[in-house]
């Protein structure tokens, strides 16, 4: 399970005092589908952040979709750490070695000791993959129903519950991923977002604000800003992630994030999640 140091992962500032942000938690390289590592952590220090995650994705299940085929993490993620290790001496912030994990409900005894033996300094967990979906791809889904898309994104949300009851992950991922796609968007419901929050309050994994899709296809962040009340209610912090695979998406999306932050004086930034692998 998590081994965290004394204070890791809690507020990064206190109620009512909202710096621009100081750390980009989710980005991807070329070890998954993002850019050159060297790049993007480039991009970061341009952007003035103080710290940047690379969270390159890792899929330990096969699925119908290939995803397993395409993100190989779990057997290059130590040739990965070397590079991390080589471009940490070159830049002046701080550059975390982490992943994103893909959340199968069923397989946590094999997510914890994959954890466990790759020893990042932290890990997300997202859900991607639920009733034989994808839900990050529009044709998955199309052709079914509404009654059957209500039950993918319900399954969904069931799946992201247990992700943070398991406490496996440090941060859990774009929490409203459905909304991405057209066919799935607007079928999250209150009572979803209210099962994330009560989840969150019992749990010590943090959420991040998502950025993935704030200029393009949906157009604002993940969660949906209009649904963070419970959230704000339960005294929720956040993390920030862009989500970028490309180094302007980096400064792009942290202009997005800053005036976020800025503009909401209440909202909670929690410091980075770190394990306690230095």
């Amino acid at each position: 399970m998590r081994r965290r140091p004394d204070g890791a992962g809690g507020s990064d500032r206190e109620r009512g005092d909202n710096p621009a942000p100081r750390y980009d938690l989710h980005t991807h390289t070329r070890f998954s589908d993002g850019s050159e590592m060297a790049s993007m952590i480039e991009a970061a220090v341009a952007a003035g952040y103080d710290g940047v995650g690379l969270t390159d994705h890792c899929i330990l299940v096969d699925d119908d979709h290939g995803r397993r085929d395409r993100f190989d993490l779990v057997e290059t993620y130590e040739r990965r750490r070397h590079r991390i290790d080589e471009l940490r001496e070159r830049y002046p912030i701080d550059v975390f070695d982490a992943v994103e994990c893909n959340y199968v409900p069923g397989t946590e005894a094999r997510l914890e000791a994959f954890l466990e033996d790759a020893d990042f300094e932290y890990a997300i967990g997202s859900v991607h993959l639920v009733e034989g979906c994808d839900v990050t791809a529009a044709a998955t889904v199309a052709d079914r129903s509404r009654a059957e898309r209500r039950a993918v994104v319900d399954a969904y949300y069931e799946a992201l519950v247990r992700s943070i009851e398991s406490e496996l992950f440090d941060v859990v991922g774009h929490v409203d991923l459905p909304e991405r796609i057209e066919p799935l968007r607007g079928l999250t419901t209150d009572a979803h977002y209210r099962a994330v929050a009560d989840a969150l309050a019992s749990s010590s994994t943090v959420p991040e604000l998502n950025a993935g899709r704030a200029r393009r296809g949906l157009g604002r962040l993940h969660p949906n800003p209009d649904a963070l009340e419970p959230f704000v209610e339960r005294d929720i912090a956040f993390v920030l992630g862009s989500d970028a695979h490309a180094p302007r998406e980096i400064r792009a999306r942290s202009e997005i994030l800053t005036d976020f932050v800025r503009d909401r004086p209440t909202f909670r930034l929690a410091s980075p999640p770190l394990r306690s692998r230095p």
